[in-house]
């Protein structure tokens, strides 16, 4: 079952901004947290460490906004378009210098291969939100 889908679709108010857009953030969100921190970890146990240190920050830092993104776009009620906007901004931010990041590592190392497809991802969807029309 697509439980995103369904909790919006299911809620009393209907959603601030297209659904399938929004549905699409969430997911992305969601999904890059999880890389985000799949990756830290993994960073952890590479012989290379040291050098993963700048990768290591950035992945946790990213994995706290993206879920932080994915809470505030949960709540449907009286949502402030003007500062879900400046978050999704935020996340877009946090999700670009990730990747950056990681993508330099990923000829290296293919966690951070992946983790830098989801975050892209995500700034994709999020910066596609931001320009959404709101209601």
């Amino acid at each position: 079952m697509d439980y995103i889908a369904g909790m919006l679709k299911s809620h009393p108010h209907p959603v601030a901004v297209e659904a399938a857009s929004l549905e699409t953030c969430l997911e992305a969100c969601l999904a890059c947290e999880q890389a985000c921190t799949a990756c830290a970890d993994a960073c952890l146990v590479e012989e290379d460490v040291h050098r993963l240190v700048r990768c290591i920050r950035l992945n946790l830092d990213c994995a706290a906004v993206c879920s932080v993104t994915a809470r505030v776009l949960s709540r449907q009620t009286a949502p402030p378009s003007d500062l879900i906007q400046q978050q999704l901004a935020t996340c877009t931010a946090f999700c670009k210098a990730c990747a950056v990041e990681c993508e330099g590592h990923a000829h290296r190392h293919e966690h951070c291969r992946v983790c830098a497809e989801a975050c892209r991802a995500c700034e994709s969807a999020c910066r596609a939100l931001i320009t959404a029309t709101w209601n």
